[in-house]
């Protein structure tokens, strides 16, 4: 870990550090750290304990400390043998500074119970390098004690908090912009232009809020309280906040520590002590450019100063990335943080962080390309293979072919027929005999070409939209019955959809949901799940019944029944697999791989004598017996990677090549997780390689998480929608840029897959959204709900796809490049 040393001073030794940089050194037993500790000097003078760690402020280029409470001195973080300049023009103790957002000219704000002083640094450096007196603007005057100070993005405006009051300044003039009030524990959204308020929060916790902090790329209000709870709140264009997600930094901590694997090191009764984690600053991480690959990134880490170290949190995901404690740093005086003033900058970070206790501070700076490789995790997977499959993979397997049984010839003469040929010619009493005999055939007339014939055969298919809006606009409902709706598909095509109902029956409609459906019935307990065949021609449906069955067009009975005590436990998943090749499904800890080969042909006789057949290829358990809650593999284009959920709330990787688990994600939700979705795509669509790596899982009270197959790290959670206790699924739509998930709120949310908070809220269903799937070939949402309604969504543009697919009803796309 790179240390180094903080300037301390004391109320027995007022002696100035000097300001040269302490070399880093290395603790050989904890990892590397990118944060590094600069030596900054401190004037020679006794500081008030309580009054000084409130009043610091830094950027990229200074930092600003209080000189006998009135004064302020500026030192240069970039040339630390500089002179600090000093600042006078307060009468009362100052009380809070902040800098401007800007790098030129930089701006430095201070407070005090008489004045708002707005300093020019430059401007201040050149007067006094002139011999004149360093001036600065007064933009407020006697406002009471101001506790908190900020600049806008633009540096045009500055907002100073006093007491229960709120002040909008502009930084250029002495001009009151707007002075509204707040309550405690909850905050306020202002529209400074019309001057009022646009949204109060509703009391978010028993203890005070401290920080306030706004992404303004994407809208986001966040706010910390002292007890180290971290709200998040989508600004949406009407001003209301929709609660994004909810952090606790305990209950982050102590799960990061059990992913690492190092926990807490125990402690004796009388020597534990509990700290709360108070959110005292909030930054976020600017873009980066990673070394590595010279990719400049976008990320949604925020940087979280509290009383204990820094903690890096990942908004969109809600996860701890790290925490970099002062206890790792044993040359850093600093062991509890009194308050933290933060300059984001290029590729860099520049902390201040003042002692609680003692009359100390710190210059940090946290390199965010280091902080990057050290959250990074291990090479990751893809759905695309790299090479071949291995002579003895599993996935090789076929069924052996029979030797034709020639019987062998035996000498001697064999029956012949009578006439002594192989075909007799009919004796004609069917037809007239011919009247005219050699009558030529004159003015024939050529049939003109049919219109079959000439139809142009080439690429029939619309692409699906990959720039159109959600399908959001209702269009029809239907009801099944009153009994859930567990599992929705639609066929490749997107005409046709299957339903598995909680009745044990399965329903087959248009996509148009017009019309009476075929049902299929067979199963005596809820169906569970239904996978189309790329080809259409048939489908299957596994239930809670323990039964497998495979149906075909024009045929009320199965082509194949899976059931009579094959499996012990109830099928939690099946599918069809490595393009059709096989059947895949899980039952209790198994995983089975089947090889099948339906008959259509019928027996009238033999007619409940089942012609195909199905044949055990092979079998995988979970890695710790647990039970199989969920399965998802792709089988439109070849891809060795199923993807499998634990009753331990894990997730595991097979490599059906290997035959073995390649990797496992322990503790991937907080409860087990009862729905998988990979990111297939469709005929009608055309993604980038990468987005087929991206996977969904959803857990009751977890909320959905997405997933990179290539990194094996939740990339964004998305939980604005209700999931208590019914296992409500979710999908992702064929162009690659929505995902919908049902709630029990009777609505369905759409969420763009780039954004945590939900595009879309879909109302007047009757009862809990279950089921939610989209059409691969239009613009589409269906949705199934707790009481059997069948609800579709259609795009608010209007764009809708022409369901002619004939030409693709054998083109299979092959993606393995």
């Amino acid at each position: 870990m790179s240390q180094g040393l903080s300037t301390s001073t004391d109320s027995s030794n007022y002696g100035a550090a000097d300001c040269r940089r302490h070399p880093a050194t290395t603790h050989s037993t904890r990892p590397s750290y990118p944060l590094a500790a600069k030596r900054t000097p401190l004037p020679r003078m006794p500081l008030s304990i309580h009054a000084f760690y409130k009043r610091l402020a830094c950027c990229h280029s200074y930092c600003g400390l209080p000189l006998h409470g009135k004064d302020i001195l500026i030192y240069s973080n970039v040339d630390t043998e500089l002179k600090p300049l000093q600042l006078t023009g307060h009468h009362g103790e100052i009380s809070a500074m902040t800098f401007g957002k800007g790098s030129r000219p930089v701006l430095l704000c201070s407070a005090s119970a008489d004045y708002i002083i707005v300093w020019d640094l430059e401007l201040c450096q050149r007067r006094t390098q002139e011999g004149k007196v360093a001036a600065g603007r007064v933009i407020g005057t006697l406002l009471g004690e101001i506790v908190h100070l900020s600049f806008c993005f633009s540096d045009e405006r500055v907002a100073a908090c006093s007491g229960a009051t709120l002040y909008v300044l502009s930084s250029k003039r002495h001009e009151t912009l707007l002075s509204p009030a707040s309550e405690d524990r909850t905050f306020k959204v202002w529209d400074l232009k019309t001057e009022t308020i646009c949204y109060q929060s509703f009391v978010l916790s028993a203890s005070s809020l401290l920080s306030v902090f706004f992404l303004e790329e994407n809208r986001h209000l966040i706010t910390g309280s002292t007890d180290g709870q971290v709200w998040c709140f989508s600004l949406a264009e009407d001003h209301r906040c929709h609660l994004v997600t909810k952090m606790d930094l305990q209950k982050m901590e102590k799960r990061h520590q059990m992913h690492q694997g190092t926990g807490v090191p125990e402690q004796s009764a009388a020597d534990k002590v509990e700290t709360s984690k108070p959110v005292l600053k909030m930054a976020v991480c600017s873009s980066f450019t990673d070394t590595s690959n010279k990719h400049k990134k976008d990320n949604s880490w925020l940087c979280i100063g509290s009383s204990d170290g820094l903690y890096v949190v990942d908004v969109a995901t809600s996860e701890l990335l790290t925490v970099l404690y002062f206890r790792d740093y044993p040359n850093l005086s600093i062991t509890m943080a009194g308050s933290w003033s933060v300059s984001p900058g290029r590729d860099t970070m520049v902390f201040l962080v003042s002692s609680l206790f003692t009359p100390c501070v710190a210059l940090l700076e946290l390199h965010l390309c280091d902080l990057e490789r050290i959250s990074a995790c291990g090479e990751g997977f893809s759905v695309f293979p790299s090479s071949p499959p291995l002579p003895d993979s599993p996935l090789n397997a076929e069924f052996k072919k029979k030797e034709p049984n020639h019987p062998k010839k035996k000498g001697g003469m064999k029956e012949q027929p009578l006439v002594f040929h192989s075909k007799v010619k009919s004796s004609g009493y069917t037809s007239a005999p011919r009247r005219i005999m050699f009558s030529p055939k004159t003015n024939i007339q050529k049939n003109p070409p049919s219109k079959k014939a000439t139809k142009n055969t080439g690429l029939l298919l619309r692409e699906y939209p990959a720039d159109g809006a959600p399908p959001t606009t209702p269009h029809s409902q239907l009801s099944t019955g009153n009994k859930p709706v567990y599992c929705l598909q639609y066929s490749g095509d997107g005409k046709q959809i299957l339903c598995g109902l909680g009745d044990s029956s399965v329903l087959l409609y248009r996509s148009s949901l017009t019309g009476n459906p075929t049902v299929y019935t067979g199963h005596d307990k809820p169906v569970s799940s239904v996978s189309w065949s790329l080809n259409r021609q048939w489908w299957l449906s596994a239930s809670e019944d323990q039964s497998l069955r495979i149906w075909t067009h024009g045929s009320p009975e199965p082509a194949i029944i899976m059931g009579d005590s094959i499996f012990s436990k109830p099928i939690r998943s099946a599918q069809f697999y490595y393009l059709d090749k096989f059947l895949l499904l899980a039952s209790g800890p198994s995983l089975y791989l089947y090889l099948y080969n339906v008959d259509t042909t019928r027996d009238d006789i033999k007619r409940y004598e089942q012609r195909s057949v199905v044949k055990l290829a092979r079998f995988f358990t979970t890695t710790s017996e647990t039970d199989i809650t969920a399965m998802s593999a792709i089988s439109d284009f070849f891809s060795y990677i199923v993807l499998v959920c634990g009753s331990d709330r894990s997730i595991q990787v097979f490599d059906m090549n290997k035959g073995t688990v390649a990797a496992e994600l322990p503790d991937a939700h907080s409860r087990a997780i009862h729905c998988v979705t990979q990111n297939k795509g469709s005929m009608f669509s055309t993604q980038a390689p990468d987005s087929y790596n991206l996977f969904l899982t959803s857990a009751v009270t977890d909320g959905v998480k997405i997933w990179d197959l290539r990194t094996l790290r939740c990339v964004r959670r998305y939980e604005n929608h209700l999931n208590r206790c019914h296992p409500c699924s979710s999908a992702i739509s064929p162009c690659g840029r929505f995902i919908a998930s049902g709630s029990e709120d009777n609505c369905a949310y759409v969420y763009d897959i780039r954004s945590s908070s939900y595009l879309h809220k879909l109302h007047k269903h009757s009862d809990t959204v279950l089921s939610v799937t989209f059409n691969p070939a239009t613009p589409e949402l269906l949705s199934g709900t707790l009481d059997g309604k069948l609800r579709l969504f259609h795009s608010s543009s209007g764009a809708r796809l022409s369901h002619e697919t004939s030409a693709a009803v054998h083109s299979v796309p092959n993606m393995t490049a």
